[in-house]
């Protein structure tokens, strides 16, 4: 199924083609890539942001907005530039691309015909191309016909894409002095979008490990969907948490105008440049403790895709940490999973797990990534792939690692994005561009919760969805409307 969608990337991918994939893209998403990266789209998180406060400021005063679309809008930025070196100009309300438009269709489309999963492995083998089409026509289902038009819309917006890109590549088209293509924005980008990198380093690889033209594309689809609705979910989350606490969004805000302005001095910028304009570093933004920990907490308690699944391509035994009593009445400390069967992971269990989170595992409480003294809780290389290799692990006491009991995540023990030789691995870019779009908006926005007891609830299929209850809105429309103003002295 995620090869008929998004192509040969690493999602659909499986064995040595993934593991050649995985190898070539790794470098891409280097915590050097990301240093150099930020200070190249933060106009994006800026641009965001000024569009918000110009609606505010029209008002004068504080006014409802639905954060949703904009964060949306956002996101497809961010990762469309940094990610293809391209923009969809998603921020221009007045502006759609096929593309766009067809990815935001994607997740709820697939959700609405998800009991068709199971078959699509029986249609591939034993029908062609042209009789699966057949099929859909003739089936009185609309979502399968919606489901190969956005496929189809996708596929070809992603082809012209990386033509364009190729050819911008092949003839240097910023130096011979040529007009860009309509979205291309790799002169500005330096050549350090992920996909440029990509295409460079592919050709500069041997024969044996160099990235078939399919392959390529399935990574442009793959990186676009992954970092699409999962990190919207993400900020959305995080502004309604700040926004149901005043004292966590002070907190935040005070932190980041503490740091932007000892960043200010040691950099000696300009002394008239407003606190709100200053930009940080990567290492800067990283290093901020309680923005880290109120990203690192809400990451855990509400990961953005609550489960997911995975086929055993060989039989094995699967070790138990704690035994379980089989339906028989015997004590298990293994379970036999034999070749083809279905894993469900549920990663909202694991995160929430009391034998290794502690007894508070569903409460959100950022301090648990503190030390008393309000410092970052430094872990291993091994316990955290966001870090440094160079950091030290305090041992006992480490959120997630209750006990010596963890889980093998990529990112802080937690499994929000997987471990393994599968796991999410653009994890350091998501976390880079949730504080980027946090740190922006609060900065000169103050958010709360909707003064007329609209109620926000987050629906849990697959992703993480936010609607209205009724009688204020209608339970399945995806909407955070919060009340935004702009920062006041006493917000501090």
């Amino acid at each position: 199924g995620n090869k008929i969608i998004f192509g040969e990337g690493l999602i659909s991918t499986l064995g040595e083609q993934h593991k050649k994939q995985r190898k070539m893209l790794n470098p891409v998403f280097s915590l050097a890539n990301m240093r150099v990266l930020l200070p190249i789209i933060q106009p994006i998180a800026d641009k965001l942001r000024d569009l918000l406060t110009s609606q505010v400021q029209e008002s004068g005063q504080s006014k409802e907005i639905d954060v949703l679309p904009w964060m949306t809008r956002g996101t497809l930025e961010y990762i469309s530039q940094a990610g293809l070196g391209y923009s969809f100009n998603a921020l221009q309300a007045t502006k759609t691309h096929p593309y766009t438009e067809a990815l935001k269709s994607l997740a709820p489309t697939a959700l609405g015909i998800i009991m068709l999963r199971p078959l699509i492995p029986v249609a591939i083998r034993n029908f062609s191309l042209h009789w699966r089409n057949k099929l859909i026509d003739w089936l009185p289902i609309k979502g399968l016909k919606k489901m190969r038009e956005i496929v189809r819309v996708m596929d070809r917006s992603s082809r012209q894409i990386f033509q364009e890109k190729k050819d911008a590549l092949d003839k240097n088209a910023a130096d011979a002095g040529e007009t860009p293509v309509e979205g291309d924005v790799g002169a500005r980008l330096l050549g350090k979008d992920i996909m440029s990198i990509l295409l460079n380093a592919n050709t500069a690889s041997d024969d044996a490990d160099r990235l078939t033209e399919a392959e390529i594309l399935g990574q442009m689809n793959t990186i676009i969907f992954a970092g699409f609705e999962t990190t919207t979910t993400a900020i959305c989350r995080i502004l309604y948490i700040i926004a149901s606490s005043s004292e966590v969004q002070a907190r935040l805000r005070s932190e980041l105008k503490k740091a932007r302005l000892a960043y200010k001095a040691a950099q000696g910028l300009p002394e008239e440049q407003r606190w709100e304009d200053v930009q940080l570093s990567y290492d800067a933004l990283m290093a901020l403790p309680y923005l880290d920990a109120v990203v690192r907490e809400t990451l855990r308690v509400h990961p953005p895709t609550s489960l997911l699944s995975r086929v055993a391509r060989q039989s094995t035994t699967l070790p138990l940490q704690y035994p379980v009593r089989a339906a028989s009445g015997a004590h298990a400390s293994s379970v036999a999973v034999p070749e083809g069967t279905t894993v469900i992971i549920s990663i909202l269990a694991a995160n929430h797990n009391k034998d290794v989170w502690g007894e508070d595992a569903s409460v959100w409480k950022p301090e648990r990534w503190l030390t008393a003294s309000g410092e970052r809780i430094r872990f291993s290389h091994e316990l955290d792939g966001a870090l440094g290799e160079n950091q030290e692990f305090e041992g006992e006491g480490t959120p997630g690692s209750k006990t010596g009991v963890k889980y093998p995540g990529v990112y802080a023990s937690m499994m929000t994005f997987l471990g393994g030789g599968r796991a999410c691995i653009g994890f350091k870019f998501a976390e880079m561009e949730i504080k980027q779009v946090v740190t922006a908006l609060i900065s000169t926005l103050h958010f709360s919760l909707p003064s007329d007891d609209k109620e926000i609830y987050w629906k849990i299929n697959g992703l993480q969805v936010p609607v209205v209850r009724p009688p204020s809105g209608d339970g399945v429309t995806p909407a955070v409307p919060l009340d935004v103003r702009l920062v006041r002295e006493s917000d501090f």
